[in-house]
């Protein structure tokens, strides 16, 4: 199935009853720090605090019947959890998902109490995603794959559609990159909209295989050591791929440091809390500040979700000369 605008038009009017849209806010002090015009898409502000809620509710509620009343079972290091959790609840729909050993504590208690049963599996993304691609053939459920699925990808598409309408002249959009769906779904509705504008990708250097699957036209595998689960995904996904060799303009790596410093930064001028993958976009447009010099960038801060433990141990960092605040504001 190619996934096409109005796919993602019909995404929004699925979503409509239950989203309302998200902010879109222009920062004066970020667009300074980055010699452009920066527009920051406050998906912090979704009710499970990430983007990917969006994708949920659409499929879930374009779920067959029988395939409701047998349940659904998905892999997730926090928010693609939250979201089948918030989206089977608002359906009635029984939802298992696995988070690998050491996820985030607010996102897997998010996702109990929003009902789903939660169960820990692996050591990382893949490993959890694993077991769940077993489990989903013994009991019967409907598996619901993060990347490889037009649902979840025509409904983040959405934000990018309340994007453009929010700010039309936008020129440029950095998105974030764990599988891919965020940003194959930007892809398509920027493009679709206007062909001229740049979508650029951001994934961290700790967990590139996304970026080099993008690179040399194949799946790849990478190691990941990121604190940024979000976008710690061990092995690309076809769908996403597909669409981003087609349509994604650039695609760059963002350090842990910068991350971080992201973090604070946000925290310090927009007075909103970022998690790691949230932060990586402004991340790359302050690393990317000589070639989107006069431009108009669309910024998507894909998520909140950031632990008390990870939080303390960015702003326990900001003393060191990177994590300065008075150097974030020179």
């Amino acid at each position: 199935m190619e996934i096409t605008l109005a796919h993602i038009l019909d995404a929004r009017r699925s979503i409509a009853p239950y989203l309302p849209p998200t902010p879109l806010y222009q920062s004066p002090s970020l667009s300074e720090m980055a010699g452009a015009e920066l527009w920051i898409k406050h998906e912090n502000h979704q009710p499970i605090g990430a983007f990917k809620v969006r994708g949920g509710i659409h499929l879930l509620r374009h779920l067959p019947e029988e395939q409701r009343r047998v349940g659904v079972i998905t892999a997730s290091t926090g928010n693609h959890g939250q979201s089948i959790a918030y989206a089977a609840r608002l359906f009635g729909v029984r939802a298992i998902i696995a988070v690998p050993e050491g996820a985030n504590p607010a996102k897997v208690l998010s996702m109990r109490h929003l009902g789903a049963h939660v169960v820990f599996q692996g050591q990382d993304f893949d490993e959890a995603r694993e077991w769940v691609e077993q489990e989903a053939q013994r009991g019967g459920y409907r598996y619901v794959h993060s990347g490889n699925e037009p649902h979840l990808i025509a409904g983040v598409g959405t934000l990018t559609l309340e994007m453009l309408e929010q700010q039309p002249l936008l020129d440029t959009l950095i998105v974030p990159v764990g599988g891919g769906s965020g940003a194959a779904g930007a892809c398509i509705a920027a493009k679709s909209i206007n062909p001229h504008i740049r979508v650029i990708g951001v994934q961290a250097e700790q967990a590139p295989a996304a970026y080099l699957s993008w690179q040399s036209g194949q799946l790849q595998a990478a190691e990941m050591h990121t604190f940024a689960e979000g976008l710690a995904t061990r092995t690309a996904f076809a769908l996403p791929q597909t669409i981003l060799r087609r349509h994604l303009d650039d695609f760059v790596l963002v350090s842990e440091d910068e991350m971080r410093q992201a973090i604070v930064t946000l925290l310090a001028h927009t007075r909103n809390l970022a998690e790691g993958a949230g932060a990586a976009a402004l991340a790359a447009a302050l690393k990317l500040r000589s070639q989107l010099a006069g431009r108009r960038v669309g910024v998507v801060l894909s998520g909140g979700n950031l632990s008390l433990d990870q939080l303390r141990t960015v702003l326990a960092a900001e003393g060191a000369p990177a994590f300065r605040l008075d150097a974030a504001s020179s």
